[in-house]
């Protein structure tokens, strides 16, 4: 029998009757809640719109079919408020930490991350989760009585800490495989006007966002590198999860064409993961029957996992994702030119800022070198994939200009 929707709010849901407000006042909708509000000032950002053309994995000019940051964001978005539904949480504000959770990505994905973070060393680094703050914040403005899109509370809280506390003795064992770096200088900066209790896990809704993000990225990926022909389906049969869901596809419709059986099978393995972390956050919640929002905040844990018998599956996944897809060799020379390029511009806009456009120079001059260096950070990581592959043609080929 299908869910009733919508379904009442479980005691532990983030309600948006009861938020914590906006850092800047003002009258909210009649017709939106605070959180539907949120989602739309995302959906119209102009940083939403990008996201079209930066990567997820492949270059966005690669291919019409494989996933950009714009389509990965939608795919998390389904997914989480799937979970947030069935959970009884605020679908909404799921869905809006999910839409907005990449927005801080510079072109080129987590190698453009690491080129911005190299350059940006002597300026305090750079962090795509800080930078989305930044994003949100202070980067888009769409209204003229203050900056960024003044999102509410736990929209700005989720996204910030939707994979767990970043300071305190609980950031440590919020990510348990790769431990955690210092608070990015970003953050520490936002913090000290505006308190999103770094220290403390997220709301259900939050969580739930950065489970859906794994679910995403593992499947969509698989299917990627398949169609991409970086692994093959006979390869990919020997994977834990992706094989079995293969094999079934195949045994299932032996006569259709393999990219059906490959989306079948990534369709059906959503739906496990899916289901798994539904039954294994419905038996936390169960046990540790939590009465409220803020319980799940103070909680020394987070309530929203995969189960112990899924876990090393996934990680197996993971794992040979990393060494087929993620740094295959024709990955590795896309992410080697995708380094110099976004080096390449930065050391030329921050040693010859003249070359900025107006509004951008106009932003760093006169500025001590930190400030200088992050204002063209900024401006680099707002680019997409191809304005970014443009802009290096423009100032660095030796072909005449007209």
């Amino acid at each position: 029998m299908p869910l009733a929707y919508p379904a009442p709010l479980a005691p532990y849901a983030t309600r948006a009757d009861r938020t914590r407000g906006r850092l800047h006042e003002e009258t909210e909708s009649p017709t939106r809640t605070p959180f539907q509000r949120d989602r739309d000032r995302v959906i119209h950002a102009v940083a939403f719109r990008r996201l079209k053309h930066k990567t997820q994995v492949f270059v966005a000019h690669e291919g019409d079919h494989y996933r950009t940051r714009l389509t990965h964001s939608l795919e998390v978005s389904q997914i989480a408020r799937s979970l947030c539904r069935r959970l009884r949480l605020d679908e909404d504000l799921g869905e809006v930490v999910a839409l907005a959770h990449d927005l801080g990505h510079p072109p080129f994905g987590h190698t453009g991350e690491d080129a911005l973070d190299e350059a940006m060393a002597p300026y305090d680094g750079f962090d795509h989760n800080a930078q989305t703050l930044r994003v949100l914040t202070k980067l888009e403005r769409p209204k003229g009585d203050y900056e960024g899109l003044n999102l509410t509370w736990e929209t700005l809280e989720g996204t910030v800490k939707h994979n767990g506390p970043l300071i305190g003795p609980l950031a440590a064992r919020a990510d348990e495989e790769t431990p955690l770096p210092a608070l990015p200088a970003v953050l520490e900066e936002y913090a000290k006007g505006h308190d999103l209790e770094l220290h403390t896990y997220a709301g259900l809704e939050a969580q739930i966002a950065a489970l859906a993000d794994d679910i995403a990225y593992n499947n969509h990926d698989s299917q990627d590198g398949l169609r991409a022909g970086l692994f093959t389906f006979a390869e990919a049969l020997d994977v834990p999860l992706l094989g079995e869901r293969l094999y079934w596809a195949r045994q299932r419709w032996p006569d259709a064409p393999e990219g059906t059986q490959v989306a079948e099978a990534v369709s059906s393995l959503i739906g496990i993961m899916v289901n798994d972390v539904f039954s294994e956050t419905s038996r936390r919640l169960t046990e540790l029957a939590p009465q409220s929002a803020e319980a799940i905040r103070e909680a020394d844990a987070p309530f929203v996992r995969f189960s112990e018998e899924l876990s090393p599956s996934i990680r197996k996944l993971r794992s040979f994702l990393f060494d087929r897809l993620y740094r295959h060799y024709l990955v590795n020379r896309a992410r080697s030119h995708a380094k110099r390029v976004v080096r390449d511009l930065f050391h030329l806009f921050f040693e010859e800022p003249n070359v900025l456009p107006p509004a951008w120079f106009a932003l760093q001059e006169g500025k001590p070198a930190a400030k200088r260096a992050r204002v063209v950070c900024d401006y680099i990581a707002g680019m997409t994939d191809s304005f970014a592959l443009e802009e290096h043609r423009r100032l660095f080929t030796t072909t005449r200009w007209l």
